[in-house]
């Protein structure tokens, strides 16, 4: 661990101090117009308990949005040393503010979640997200640095170069989006790129979906052990937590960030073990606060206990979608992730694939296009649509495309596209 005396306290003293870290927030929080208005001016005093948190109003997206570019910001004693951005593409971007305390934040966090995936000061960390805006690339160069470990900063792209060095520099350690490992084993298979002379043995992968099967599919093929690591801009990025080498959950670290799972519906709080959505509160950041954000994912608390690693941090189910992804075809609501998982237990069908949604006649169709290997047999493509109809009660058409046929966009992975409402 790389802060044992917090990450393996017990739970009594550790909602102690998230109780105090909840009165801290709003008592500072309390001193400025803005979220004094929004809070109802709500003082400490009055948490007595973990539950009072619940009677503070949500925070939404849409919020955060109206609010640029400071309009919630709070860091402004402190001063500010750094933004960052959301990569939305509709109204106003989320901005985002650190100040020197919220840097030093990142790298702690961040350096937790590597130890957790058994990286150390010996590893190389090749970092592949982009290193701007985006709050990929500098998280997980903060992190390493602070574990001590030799940082490849390259950023995002230049995937060719991207495996010679990390032949060539001995990288241990995959920092990416969790479909960048396909780009690399794309361009390797091109090249001609033997994989076997990689050193690496650990990838921290996250910024996406991606099912258990795309999980061991990448495991296998670049013979790593894959982490998921999560966060959000509006979190402070990538270090909100991390699935450790037990593979029981994702850690949350809740003495820097309070996780609530609602009912999507109504937002009360659901039981644990039930899937909701993920609300959650940051405790010690300073430029933008967040209380009971509603972050539209949706995972489940799998566990309160001690972890078998002897964390005692919360644990959520690996994220199964957002209620903003979610797709309605036909009165049928699904994830695509869920289609990825099907469509990975078919042997000769690659990772990539896309859901197309057209409006034909009055009704709707979906086409699944799918790459496959060579040689793959035809017949797949029915045994697709069963298992599609089987799970979800889906009979979509699925096409199957050569290798390379599908676009590959510069950044996260377009999974669905719906021409819908376009007609």
């Amino acid at each position: 661990m790389w802060e044992p005396d917090l990450e393996a306290l017990d739970r009594e003293p550790l909602e102690r101090l998230v109780l105090e870290r909840m009165r801290a927030t709003l008592a500072r929080l309390g001193a400025e117009p803005a979220w004094a208005r929004r809070l109802g001016g709500a003082r400490p005093e009055a948490l007595r308990r973990l539950e009072d948190w619940r009677r503070l109003p949500f925070l939404t997206k849409e919020e955060l949005r109206d609010a640029y570019p400071f309009g919630l910001a709070c860091g402004r004693a402190q001063g500010y040393r750094r933004l960052h951005m959301s990569s939305g593409t509709t109204g106003n971007p989320i901005l985002n503010p650190y100040t020197p305390g919220d840097v030093a934040q990142w790298g702690e966090v961040m350096a937790r979640c590597y130890v957790a995936a058994g990286v150390g000061k010996d590893d190389v960390v090749q970092i592949t997200p982009s290193f701007g805006l985006f709050t990929g690339g500098f998280g997980f160069h903060y992190g390493a640095e602070r574990l001590g470990a030799m940082v490849i900063p390259i950023g995002g792209g230049r995937t060719s170069l991207q495996l010679r060095l990390m032949r060539d520099l001995k990288a241990t350690v995959l920092a990416a989006i969790a479909t960048y490992p396909l780009r690399l084993l794309e361009v390797a298979r091109e090249e001609g790129f033997d994989l076997r002379t990689l050193s690496l043995r650990v990838g921290i992968l996250g910024s996406e979906m991606w099912s258990d099967e795309l999980r061991a599919r990448i495991e296998r093929e670049l013979s790593i052990r894959a982490h998921d690591i999560i966060g959000m801009t509006e979190t402070g990025g990538p270090g909100l937590g991390i699935d450790c080498a037990a593979r029981a959950g994702i850690h949350v670290w809740e003495d820097h960030y309070h996780p609530e799972i609602v009912d999507p519906a109504t937002g009360a709080a659901v039981p644990d073990g039930t899937e909701g959505e993920l609300v959650v509160s940051t405790l010690t950041r300073e430029g933008l606060p967040l209380v009971r954000y509603r972050t539209h994912d949706l995972p489940r608390v799998v566990s309160r206990a001690r972890c078998d690693c002897g964390r005692t941090a919360l644990r959520l189910d690996r994220l199964r979608g957002r209620t903003d992804d979610m797709v309605i075809f036909k009165g049928v609501n699904f994830y695509p992730r869920q289609v990825e998982t099907v469509l990975l237990r078919h042997a000769g069908v690659s990772h990539e694939y896309q859901i197309v949604l057209d409006s034909e006649g009055g009704g709707e169709r979906m086409t699944i296009h799918v790459e496959t290997e060579p040689g793959c047999d035809p017949a797949v493509a029915a045994g697709i649509r069963r298992a599609l109809h089987d799970l979800l009660a889906l009979s979509p058409e699925v096409r199957l495309c050569a290798l390379g046929e599908l676009e590959r966009p510069p950044g996260k992975a377009v999974r669905v596209v719906d021409r819908r409402a376009a007609r």
